[in-house]
């Protein structure tokens, strides 16, 4: 008896079942995604990739990594329209250009770390990861910025491993889920067609203020503007957070 149901079972039921359970397996995917919580393989661990669906919150990101031309222009024209952003900072450029980490930090954006050296963790033994990690620590908290807890992975390259060891250092992962590869200079058009008709609420907006991104700034005078015509809110990172933490601890 013990193998009763599914004897019992005929063809068609078995393919409803069948049908039942992928239906929820789906939903269930999704429902993660929507969460914007990102796996690494079959961990755990997670990454936050978006915020809450609900809400009409976007988060614009800024990676920097080397340059120190760009970000002049573009922290002109954040402050122009009250925007507040995240700035994800090398150790190693934060290192060489203290005055305009002070300079972003006294617009009130919020500073995150891309790490020390921007090379890919993916390239590196764990040992060099945390390393570099430590390193990076140690280059912000002599800036006065040692409360830096918000992590993006250089080129957004993490495994279960990596994950696993930047949680274990009180890091919290933050990748990204629009991303108009402005650093390429695809043509300002381009960046904001992107933006603007991809970014939904909770999303986290990724550009950059190296001085590969020649286009960035040209681009912001209309993205700002346009997604609060569009209804967005522009937050940090930490408010994000704050909306999805409840989800990224219950998958945990």
């Amino acid at each position: 008896m013990d193998h009763f149901y599914v004897v019992d079972f005929n063809r068609k039921r078995r393919f409803i079942l069948l049908g039942i359970i992928g239906v929820f397996i789906a939903g269930f995917i999704f429902m993660q995604a929507n969460n914007g919580l990102l796996w690494a393989n079959d961990s755990d661990e997670v990454a936050l990739t978006k915020g809450d669906a609900e809400e009409p919150n976007v988060a614009l990101t800024f990676n920097i990594s080397w340059g120190e031309e760009r970000v002049h222009d573009i922290l002109k024209k954040l402050k122009q329209e009250e925007v507040q952003a995240t700035f994800f900072l090398s150790g190693e450029w934060a290192e060489r250009h203290p005055t305009i980490v002070e300079k972003i930090a006294e617009d009130k954006h919020e500073i995150g770390m891309l790490g020390y050296r921007y090379k890919s963790y993916l390239d590196q033994e764990i040992e060099q990861v945390q390393k570099d990690l430590f390193l990076a620590q140690e280059v912000f908290s002599k800036l006065g910025y040692e409360d830096t807890k918000l992590l993006r992975t250089p080129s957004g390259h993490f495994n279960e491993e990596v994950l696993e060891l930047a949680k274990s250092m009180g890091f919290e992962v933050v990748h990204w889920n629009i991303n108009p590869n402005d650093w390429e200079n695809p043509g300002t058009e381009n960046i904001v067609d992107t933006v603007m008709k991809n970014t939904t609420n909770g999303d986290i907006l990724l550009m950059h203020a190296s001085d590969s991104a020649k286009q960035t700034a040209g681009a912001l005078e209309t993205i700002l503007p346009g997604l609060k015509n569009k209804g967005f809110t522009f937050v940090p990172i930490s408010e994000l957070i704050s909306q999805a933490h409840a989800e990224v601890e219950i998958v945990e």
